[in-house]
């Protein structure tokens, strides 16, 4: 990441978040304390940016600028809400077709599945507000511009984005080895959205309950599971291939 991805400073911090910059976490130095401290606090209140304590030398392995005890990571993109998109997207005639990502952190993951989605005609990528990948150049990158069309929806917890969709219409399936169903064997007709977990640890427990089905997509190798991205591919496009044979007999 560099420099131009960060902002140093309390009080230039302060000035961003002020004038909308989009910021995805900040770092501070952990016996930091003072007035600007606290009104740093209490400008971050009902907003959706992570706040980390962390030793001095964190900070300084980051950048050798005078960070002043703080620094904020900005996005290279104005993020999306749900609450705003799937309205529109019901306005338009369309059905949504949503990806959610759970516990992704790799960037270059992020970036993969970020083109496949823009490539499958998917209308938003949801991710959560913490423990999560965030737009940096290095994702801008990886997605091959993908990221500078597809719209990104940071919410508060994947959760909650969940339960939202399907207050919505929308019906919500989890990819994961837990399932007995086939990714081939259920239907992906109307309103639809995926939840993708990172490989190591899967789509949370508490994720899978709320889901409406759950499907996983049989192997036949040694190795324990797909990469992320490959995984989304493989199940976007078999949307995508049962929706067109369903537009065509319609």
């Amino acid at each position: 990441m560099s420099d131009k991805d960060m902002i140093f400073g309390i009080r230039a911090v302060m000035e961003a978040i002020q004038a909308g910059r989009e910021v995805d976490k900040i770092m501070v130095k952990k016996d930091l304390q003072g007035d600007l401290i606290r009104e740093l606090g209490e400008l971050l209140k009902g907003q959706m940016v992570p706040v980390q304590r962390v030793p001095v030398e964190r900070l300084n392995c980051i950048t050798r600028k005078n960070h002043q005890g703080v620094i904020a990571f900005v996005s290279a993109v104005t993020y999306h809400r749900l609450e705003d998109l799937i309205p529109f997207v019901f306005e338009q005639g369309r059905d949504p077709f949503i990806v959610l990502l759970d516990g992704v952190t790799d960037v270059r993951n992020f970036g993969a599945i970020a083109r496949t989605c823009e490539c499958a005609g998917v209308d938003a990528l949801v991710i959560p507000s913490e423990g999560s990948v965030s737009v940096t150049a290095d994702a801008m990158k990886t997605s091959a511009g993908a990221l500078n069309v597809l719209p990104v929806c940071k919410e508060r917890t994947i959760h909650q984005a969940i339960r939202f969709l399907k207050d919505s219409g929308v019906k919500v399936f989890a990819a994961t080895e837990k399932a007995s169903a086939s990714y081939t064997e259920v239907m992906y007709d109307g309103p639809v959205a995926f939840v993708m977990g990172a490989e190591d640890t899967g789509v949370s427990a508490t994720n899978l309950r709320i889901c409406d089905e759950m499907i996983r997509i049989p192997q036949t190798g040694s190795i324990a599971s797909l990469n992320v991205s490959v995984a989304t591919g493989v199940i976007l496009f078999e949307a995508l291939r049962q929706q067109g044979l369903h537009n065509a007999s319609s």
